[in-house]
This record gives C-alpha cells, structure tokens and sequence, in this order.
C-alpha cells in the first residue's frame, strides 16, 4: 500500500524554535521594549504559535505580553461559499486601543485570510499598530500584504500545499510541502484498494 508522505520537511522542532526566538527579538526591537505589545492569534495555529512567541517575548523581557485568539470564519470573502464554516471562539480579553497588536498566522500564502482577520480585529477597536508575525511565507500574494517577521521564506508552486505543524495541537513541529496531486492520488489508490 503507497504511504502518503510530505515531499520534504523544510523546518524541524528546532528551526521552529530558533526561528520564534529570532521573531520574539525582533518584535522587541521594533516596538522599543514589550510594554504596549499584544498578541492576537489567527484561529487556529496561529493561536498557538502566538502563545509559543508570548512565551518567547517573556523569557527575554521579564513581560509577558497579552495573547488572543482570533477566529475570522465570517470575515472571509469566501464564507458564502462554504456550506457550513468551522467556527471557533474568539478571545480578546484586553482592550486593543492604542496597543502595538502583532497579529500572528502560520503561513502566509494570497494574503485574504491576513484581510479577514484585520477586519475581524478592527472590530475590537483601534490599535495604534497592527504587525504580522508568520512561521511561513510561501509568496503568491493577490492582496497588498506583506509579513513584518517571517520564520522562513519558502517558494512554492501552486501544486504544493505547506503544512505548519505545532506540538500544542497537532503533537509535532514542523514545516511541510506536500504535493497535493501526489496526495489525492495517494489516497485514491488507498479507497480503491480498500
């Protein structure tokens, strides 16, 4: 039976890690300390990689900033396409304004989900400054948005789908591409032989 595996692992746990590092320092730097910083997580790794960053940010400053969690599902330019959307809980339990927000995905791809989630927060009130934090950016923008912290660049084809893995949801970190034809053939053999 043909086992369904990435095409390559371009991030382990460790580059993970040393990547938030590198991210949490940045961040600092950039906003003159962690005084007036918040983070707001995009449902649903970016949650989690948000709070691995506030843990990060902490460790260096001594200040751990405030985390939320967004979840964009009515914000999409797509949702009327969608049967049912998956909602999830938002959580901001912290006032936005004028706080130096760092908005925080797993990966960067056409830039729409970046946009639902700044109308979404826009919601909550008005930050003096919204960031993007990414594990991933994998190029083909079709809206004007660009990462201020990136984990790691990583072109890739339209034929290819980069997976971000994280150990607080899916028992694992990693970074994968997979090629998606492979994978739907992959498993099209499995329920053909099944």
């Amino acid at each position: 039976m043909e086992q369904i595996a990435p095409k390559a692992t371009i991030m382990d746990g460790a580059a993970m890690a040393r990547a938030l590092t590198r991210i949490a320092h940045e961040v600092i730097e950039n906003n003159e300390g962690a005084g007036n910083i918040a983070l707001v997580g995009i449902v649903r790794r970016g949650a989690n990689i948000a709070e691995e960053l506030a843990d990060e940010i902490e460790a260096i400053e001594g200040i751990r900033p405030p985390v939320g969690k967004l979840d964009i599902s009515f914000y999409r330019d797509d949702v009327t396409r969608r049967v049912a959307p998956v909602i999830h809980k938002t959580e901001i339990n912290f006032d936005v304004d004028g706080k130096d927000i760092v908005l925080v995905d797993d990966v960067l791809f056409s830039g729409r989900t970046v946009r639902s989630a700044l109308d979404a927060l826009m919601d909550f009130g008005r930050p003096a400054t919204i960031q993007l934090a990414v594990m991933v950016d994998r190029g083909h923008r079709e809206l004007p948005i660009r990462a201020d912290y990136v984990g790691k660049n990583v072109p890739s084809s339209h034929e290819e789908d980069v997976r971000v893995f994280v150990e607080s949801f899916d028992g694992r970190d990693a970074v994968e591409i997979w090629d998606i034809e492979a994978e739907k053939q992959a498993i099209a053999n499995k329920e053909v032989s099944a």
